[in-house]
């Protein structure tokens, strides 16, 4: 195991060296740190607290598997759709955003909602059993 750590160890050291230089090879190295500070701010002081947060509130939802499922499903949702959304201007190529993405999300997440809510309905009424 202790050879492992050493080997995950070196990895990792190598890895930092790896884009310790591709950012000294950047035009503007000083934007790209401070893009790197940004995102370490955002991620460390808003994004971890509020996961927390929503795990501590769905610790105490009956139904939690299904609501971890949709909350896990609809965060990968928005990741993948925000850059899209939050990019400044038109795009290069006008075929590149040729549907309104902020809508189609807005239906998708409503979907999984459904989704969600009617497999926990589904399960409540099946642990209830039929009624006589």
């Amino acid at each position: 195991m202790k050879v492992f750590r050493y080997v995950l160890g070196g990895l990792g050291v190598l890895t930092i060296a790896i884009g310790a230089r591709l950012v000294a090879g950047v035009p503007d190295p000083l934007g790209v740190l401070v893009w790197l500070a940004g995102a370490l701010v955002l991620h460390d002081g808003i994004i971890a607290p509020v996961v927390l947060a929503a795990g501590l509130l769905v610790a105490a939802v009956p139904a939690r598997g299904h609501l971890r499922g949709a909350l896990v499903t609809g965060g990968a949702l928005v990741l993948v759709t925000l850059p899209a959304l939050l990019r400044p201007g038109s795009p290069v190529n006008p075929s590149a955003l040729p549907l309104p993405y902020g809508r189609n999300l807005l239906i998708v997440l409503a979907a999984v909602a459904v989704v969600t809510a009617a497999l926990a309905l589904a399960r409540r009424h099946r642990r209830r059993g039929p009624r006589p």
